[in-house]
């Protein structure tokens, strides 16, 4: 293979590791993309919220493939890059234990009544309280992927009774158990309490927690969304939360990012908010460049690249 040419989207942040890389190095941002597209074989999209690809996929002459340094894909997937012959891969794995702790967390959190310990020691409030345990508690994990099962076998090792749901319902899941279809949410909601989102954005997913599904979970359960924001309908979510529909809500992300100072999610209490943060731990951006070599190196070699994603359904093979 000829010298191959890197072109690497980022924004203010940009990756360290490559510049031993056997290939030309260019980087852009999304004012720039256009220009140092042109002959490049390979997009590392580091800035995995931009959408620079889609208003610069003209200039992609020579592209074959496309890296994208998150799990997630949706923003990436318009119709053009979809259809063509450029292959797609994640960073798989890089995420999924943080992620599981995250999710672990936001439970023990509600279930201590974390956030009121802290409202009450600002106000130097003695004030003794029981809480809940999370041993026995039905968590069901909407995703099934890599970070979906590392979420699953966390929550079991802790007690919990954990069931999937995802595209295709099958038994005898090595990690749920039982894997429910998710187009059956509303049906399953009654058994849950804990309900965690860790689904990709698709047309089928989105908006699937809404109010139908919002009204059937139990008034004692919580939903925690480490997914995507649009997964959920927010004015739904918000409606049920200030109702008592149910009794509380952890999101690590919405619809709209950064969250609006004014939005009514800041001001309720049985709500913790946090900045699409999850799979962030210290470290992160390190896993991610290396992941990126090696997989580099696999494709430089005439190799097939790891966390090819099925750009059809967005899931990775």
């Amino acid at each position: 293979m000829s010298r191959p040419v890197i072109a690497v989207l980022h924004a203010d942040h940009r990756p360290v590791a490559l510049d031993e890389l056997p290939a030309e190095i260019r980087y852009a941002t999304t004012e720039t993309l256009h220009e140092q597209l042109v002959g490049a074989d390979v997009l590392l999209v580091w800035d995995f919220f931009s959408a620079a690809l889609q208003e610069a996929w003209n200039a992609a002459d020579a592209l074959r493939w496309v890296h994208v340094a998150a799990a997630g894909v949706d923003t990436l997937l318009f119709d053009e890059l979809v259809e063509s012959d450029v292959l797609v891969t994640n960073s798989r794995g890089i995420f999924d234990r943080p992620i599981a702790e995250f999710v672990l967390a936001s439970m023990l959190a509600f279930a201590k009544d974390m956030p009121a310990s802290a409202r009450f020691q600002r106000d130097r409030v003695w004030q003794h309280r029981e809480t809940e345990t999370i041993e026995g508690k039905r968590a069901l994990v909407v995703g099934t992927g890599a970070i979906g099962r590392e979420t699953a076998r966390l929550l079991r090792a802790v007690g919990c009774d954990v069931t999937g749901a995802g595209r295709r319902g099958r038994a005898d899941d090595p990690d749920f158990g039982v894997v429910h279809e998710s187009a059956d949410l509303a049906d399953l909601a009654p058994d849950v309490d804990y309900l965690i989102l860790l689904a990709p954005l698709t047309d089928a997913t989105r908006g699937m927690v809404d109010a139908k599904v919002l009204a059937a979970l139990p008034s004692s359960a919580r939903l925690i969304n480490v997914g995507r924001g649009e997964l959920v309908v927010t004015d739904d979510l918000v409606t049920a939360l200030r109702g008592g529909t149910i009794a509380g809500a952890a999101l690590d992300v919405f619809d709209e990012e950064p969250l609006p100072a004014d939005h009514p999610l800041w001001e309720l209490d049985n709500v913790l908010v946090s900045p699409h943060m999850s799979g962030d731990a210290t470290g992160w951006r390190e896993r991610l460049e290396r992941l990126f070599v090696r997989n580099f190196e696999r494709y430089a070699a005439g190799e097939q690249p790891l966390n090819i994603v099925d750009k059809h359904s967005g899931y990775v093979h």
